[in-house]
């Protein structure tokens, strides 16, 4: 059996050429269609010397031309590298340098930068989103005119090379190596994520006779790992990926009418948040709906409430994980109470232990590290310090730990308490940054919160948080700092709080915690 990623897509094709494979704004194109384009851009970009092992840059919003890109450089055994476009000339001068890239396909807005920052490389695409820059190299129009579109590739390897970059909140992007056949089982569907249970065969998501395609709603960034397998996922099983070219929280819930939405993908409280109260402001249809899955962020108690109440017929889930391992455990979101909880409760895949401070496994209510074991990546790209941080061994079993603190509980479940560079000891306590902002944000004048740990000569660290409140709210910092106290305890409550106009995040809803430490460090006098 060979899991490829371009092998598993090139099933879907053959048994589902007439579907709407993706759907972007008011674009759509069919799996045919699709696989005609990506074997195009494939054979250009053959023609230019890349192949096997080679590393192509997508510089690129959300689009249908970036998904075709992935798949045609999938295609030839090529390594796809996921460049921010947000990145400014430094950061791309960084990572073109790191990921060594050979190719490029950017969006043609972007070519100012590009120009600035490349000097040498076999091909450079530049792919429409209608600016009227110049580009360097080739347009996506011309590259695709001179490519054939026949699928005349040579035999692909489940052992071929997936490469993804973290996004970077608190320090310069890595890139996390996997085994196409390993990334597909923990993030692409090669297992059931609800029983644990491995498919049979790499046929098995392609051979869905009888069943309804789904329509699922993408709405992360395609530079994101959350996004890209959410899509590749749904192209490897013939349903139907839909994309915003922009987030918009309205857009998305005229985007759900428009195409019968059923499934929405997210990112914590950044996009949940927003989409949630926008429904409860606007006027939408939501009945297509069956299931919003939330992950790699913080999604709070009280905003789960919020969707359980306005939307009761929807299944609500939230799930764990990370560049490093992938898919680590699901929780499906039931009720909660006024208070805080520590973090996301799931029941853990069947690979998914957590590690004490010994390197054992922990037994209930012990704080240790979240780890997954089965098919694990390959080690970040270049650092083989890293790598040996990353890969250890726990009675015999080889396990990928990223750095994310967990507890397993009584029941079998496992709480996620965040990650452990961002945990703050204050006077000997820790205090998990999620749980304080958990508090805060279910305050009602509250939209969004950051804590993070301030220098300080008593504690050593201090708990201070970033406040955006909602808008017209006059939010009273006494009565917030009750709130919270009746919540967690006094010593997690923040000593600082700043008000700010907007929490800063990356593009993907992530926490901005280069930009919140600036920011104390600038005011921390005030």
């Amino acid at each position: 059996m060979a899991a490829n990623i371009a092998d598993l897509f090139e099933h879907a094709v053959d048994a589902f050429g007439d579907r709407v494979a993706v759907a972007c704004g008011e674009r759509e194109t069919t799996y045919a269609e699709l696989e005609e384009t990506a074997n195009r851009l494939a054979h250009f970009l053959q023609s230019r010397g890349v192949g096997k092992g080679a590393h192509v840059g997508l510089y690129a919003g959300n689009s249908i031309e970036a998904v075709v890109a992935m798949i045609a450089v999938y295609k030839l055994r090529a390594v796809v590298v996921n460049v921010n476009y947000r990145y400014v000339e430094n950061e791309l001068q960084y990572l073109f340098d790191d990921a060594g890239l050979v190719a490029l396909i950017h969006d043609r807005g972007f070519s100012p930068r590009v120009t600035a920052v490349v000097s040498d490389m076999r091909a450079i695409v530049a792919l429409p989103d209608g600016s009227a820059s110049d580009f360097p190299d080739i347009s996506y129009e011309e590259a695709l005119s001179a490519g054939s579109s026949k699928r005349d590739f040579e035999e692909r390897s489940g052992d071929d090379v997936y490469l993804l970059y973290t996004g970077g909140t608190t320090g310069y992007p890595k890139g996390v190596i996997w085994r196409h056949e390993d990334v597909w089982r923990v993030l692409g569907g090669g297992i059931d994520f609800m029983t644990g249970v491995p498919l049979d065969d790499e046929w098995a998501q392609s051979t869905r006779a009888g069943m309804p395609p789904m329509t699922r709603f993408c709405l992360a960034p395609l530079i994101h790992g959350n996004a890209q397998w959410a899509a590749l996922a749904a192209l490897f099983a013939g349903d139907t990926v839909v994309f915003l070219p922009h987030f918009d929280a309205d857009e998305v819930w005229r985007t759900i009418e428009r195409r019968k939405i059923n499934v929405v993908v997210l990112i914590g409280d950044a996009m949940a948040r927003p989409i949630i109260e926008a429904y409860l402001a606007g006027d939408y249809d939501g009945s297509s709906l069956v299931a919003v899955s939330s992950s790699a962020a913080l999604f709070s108690p009280s905003v789960k409430r919020q969707y359980l109440r306005a939307l009761p017929d929807v299944m609500v889930t939230d799930a764990v994980g990370s560049s490093e391992t992938g898919f680590a455990g699901i929780g499906i979101v039931a009720e909660v109470d006024g208070g805080a909880v520590d973090g996301p409760r799931v029941m853990p895949g069947p690979d998914t232990i957590v590690i004490d401070e010994h390197g054992r496994r922990a037994g209930p209510g012990v704080i240790g590290r979240l780890a997954r074991g089965g098919h694990v990546p390959l080690g970040y790209y270049k650092d083989p310090e890293k790598t040996a941080a990353l890969l250890t061994e726990v009675d015999g079993v080889r396990y990928a730990i990223p750095g994310d603190l967990a507890r397993l509980e009584d029941d079998g479940t496992i709480t996620l308490l965040g990650r452990g560079n961002t945990c703050i000891n204050t006077g000997g306590e820790k205090v998990f940054p999620e749980e304080v902002e958990g508090a805060l944000k279910a305050h009602p004048d509250v939209f969004d919160a950051l804590v993070i740990g301030a220098a300080d000569d008593r504690l050593g660290q201090r708990v201070v948080a970033l406040v955006q409140s909602r808008p017209g709210a006059a939010l009273d910092l006494g009565e917030l700092d009750t709130h919270v106290r009746q919540r967690i305890a006094g010593y997690k409550a923040p000593r600082g709080v700043w008000l700010v106009d907007r929490i800063n995040r990356t593009i993907s809803g992530k926490a901005d915690y280069r930009w919140a430490h600036s920011y104390v460090k600038e005011h921390d006098a005030d």
